[in-house]
């Protein structure tokens, strides 16, 4: 992380030509769409519930406050960064799979930002909204480099919903054992991860990223969520014992915070070259050493509630995170993000009309449970 003002860095101004659709990209959307479909109707028949046709299973879900930073030099004052000030945000911790499993079956962590009250003009679709959401994941790249490229694997994933949880945890064990070994060789597989080899580590002490991008006012940024406070970051990469314990990452969650809080800082990283920095391959990890996070925020969570059937009433079938909730200085771009669009209004739909609640979205942090 670098100091904001003096970092020696040209941000690059977003042209149209750095997005192109892909070759049949409104079929991808569309099949998209259909996988994710398929995967809520199954979760829905067995649950008798709605959920979300990914990051499904919450783990926390807690409030607290967005402090933007003052001083910030003007390529980083930015639409919601524009100005210092404080907003009420909205944070669910998650895990990636549509179906609710087991949390011995480890898979990548998620990370879902809503911020209240910003006012601004909107990205399309968002129109009369005041909420700026960004969805992270704990990991600087996406899985695969297109929407085209994502279809396939979720498509095989949407094929093991709801069958053999049991296999499913041995089947993670296993590997999570050859995750170690390319760890020790000092590599990583995303793949081994994504399909239940996850570490089974403290999800609180997790660094989130947006991995794909979107418009910082005139520019291109992704940004990064890292924890801070010294009870958070004693955290990082610390086991938890997830064995007997299908729940156990919730209950780590609620034990840390019925004792302390926690505070991470919101950075971002400007593209600088888009030959090193693509908008158009999600998979391209986007060099630090050319372009660096930088702290453009403080977010302030006090001790509390992380989780109740009310509190998640609330939020899990109450609100969508979605990047296209948004100011239109941080509209998203390229074709992860275009497809989103569709694909998170669908599932939102379908919890709307399935559950009790309905899905809104809020314009204050009032009258939330807890």
């Amino acid at each position: 992380m670098s100091d904001p003002t003096t970092l020696p860095i040209t941000p690059l101004h977003y042209q149209p030509s750095y997005e192109s659709l892909e070759e049949d990209e409104a079929d991808t959307t569309r099949e998209l769409m259909e996988t994710l479909h398929k995967i809520v109707e199954v979760v829905h028949k067995d649950e008798g519930h709605a959920y979300r046709g990914v990051h499904a299973k919450s783990h926390g879900i807690l409030f607290g406050e967005l402090h933007v930073a003052a001083g910030l030099p003007a390529y980083l004052a930015q639409g919601l960064f524009a100005e210092p000030g404080a907003y009420p945000v909205v944070m669910r911790l998650s895990t990636a799979p549509g179906d609710l499993l087991d949390d011995a079956i480890s898979t990548p962590r998620g990370l879902g930002l809503k911020v209240i009250g910003v006012p601004g003009a909107r990205a399309d679709g968002s129109e009369g909204d005041l909420t700026q959401d960004f969805l992270m994941v704990n990991g600087p790249v996406f899985s695969a480099p297109t929407a085209k490229a994502f279809l396939r694997p979720l498509k095989l994933l949407a094929a093991t919903t709801d069958k053999a949880p049991g296999l499913k945890k041995v089947l993670a064990a296993a590997l999570r054992g050859l995750e170690a070994i390319v760890e020790k060789a000092g590599g990583e597989s995303a793949t081994l991860k994504t399909m239940g080899g996850h570490p089974e580590t403290n999800i609180l002490g997790e660094t989130f990223y947006t991995q794909v991008p979107m418009l910082y006012g005139p520019y291109m940024a992704k940004l990064s969520l890292a924890p801070v406070s010294p009870g958070l970051t004693a955290l990082t990469d610390a086991p938890v014992d997830l064995d007997g314990k299908p729940n156990g990452l919730r209950e780590a969650v609620s034990a840390h915070f019925s004792q302390q809080g926690g505070e991470w800082e919101l950075r971002v990283q400007l593209c600088t070259d888009i030959a090193s920095m693509p908008i158009e391959d999600a998979s391209v990890q986007w060099p630090e050493d050319q372009s660096p996070f930088v702290t453009v925020a403080r977010l302030v969570a006090e001790p509390q509630t992380t989780w109740s059937a009310a509190r998640s009433e609330a939020v899990d079938d109450g609100m969508a995170f979605t990047p296209w909730h948004a100011l239109a200085a941080h509209r998203p771009i390229g074709s992860i993000m275009r497809v989103r669009h569709a694909v998170y209004r669908m599932t939102a739909g379908f919890r709307s009309e399935n559950n009790a609640t309905p899905v809104r979205e809020p314009r204050e942090l009032s009258g939330l449970p807890d």
